[in-house]
């Protein structure tokens, strides 16, 4: 079953098209990574699933609910079953840790502080940053900023979680301990995650599915060892570094 759908969608910025005709089915518990090209449209597409950007053409269905058709009350409804780990965590630098992973949930929902609290420890605790609510972002290491990221994407126990370049600018260590947080995350919490990067050996460890993103449009989609035994060139050229990341 699909609980994600992007049926013939088509967004452009000025005369500059980026996608065109894409369709995407994301099933429901699964990890999907789109893997593409700099500038190829990864991060346009979960920004169009957010309602962060309006497709010119074509339907985004959540749930069965076109995106595309939504009031904005619609949308912000949608969004409260989504989490979603920025780039470079898009941590709020005047708030403490504990705040950071509270926002969403003070934001969408009415806790009393002794859920809140509850929550938010057993987040943290969750990514392995037990002890750190007194924090501020400036004190925390790069890998660090990253896990208090997913703790506050998973804080209203979201249905889906979005990863944007989730290893970007960790060193070994730190991109082994977010790609098992990302494993575990799934089973644990039964969610599903749809991510990009253009890490092959983070898409290759937490993906079910790798969807390739070409000219537009998704080129290819099939299982890890799908990908890795394509014969197609677009797919092989990439796999292979012959094609830029972002």
């Amino acid at each position: 079953m699909s609980l994600i759908e992007f049926r013939n969608i088509s967004k452009s910025f000025g005369d500059h098209q980026v996608l065109s005709g894409l369709n995407l089915a994301v099933k429901q518990g699964e990890t999907l990574t789109i893997i593409g090209g700099s500038g190829s449209g990864k991060s346009v597409t979960l920004k169009l699933l957010l309602g962060l950007l309006d497709a010119d053409d074509g339907g985004i269905f959540f749930r069965g609910a076109n995106i595309v058709d939504m009031t904005r009350e619609g949308v912000v409804q949608m969004r409260s079953r989504i989490g979603m780990l920025f780039q470079g965590g898009a941590l709020f630098d005047s708030l403490t840790v504990f705040e950071n992973v509270a926002y969403p949930l003070v934001e969408h929902h009415s806790h009393s502080p002794e859920e809140l609290e509850r929550i938010v420890r057993e987040k943290l605790d969750l990514v392995g940053l037990s002890g750190t609510e007194p924090m501020y972002p400036a004190d925390l290491s790069g890998g660090m900023k990253k896990r208090v990221g997913l703790a506050r994407a998973i804080a209203i126990n979201p249905d889906v979680v979005l990863y944007d370049e989730p290893t970007t600018g960790l060193d070994p260590a730190n991109t082994n301990r977010i790609n098992e947080l990302i494993l575990r995350l799934q089973e644990v919490l039964k969610v599903t995650s749809l991510v990009v990067t253009h890490d092959m050996a983070s898409a290759f460890k937490v993906s079910n599915r790798l969807a390739l993103l070409h000219n537009r449009k998704i080129e290819f989609c099939g299982t890890v060892d799908e990908v890795k035994r394509s014969t197609n060139p677009v797919v092989k050229n990439f796999i292979h570094g012959e094609i830029g990341g972002d």
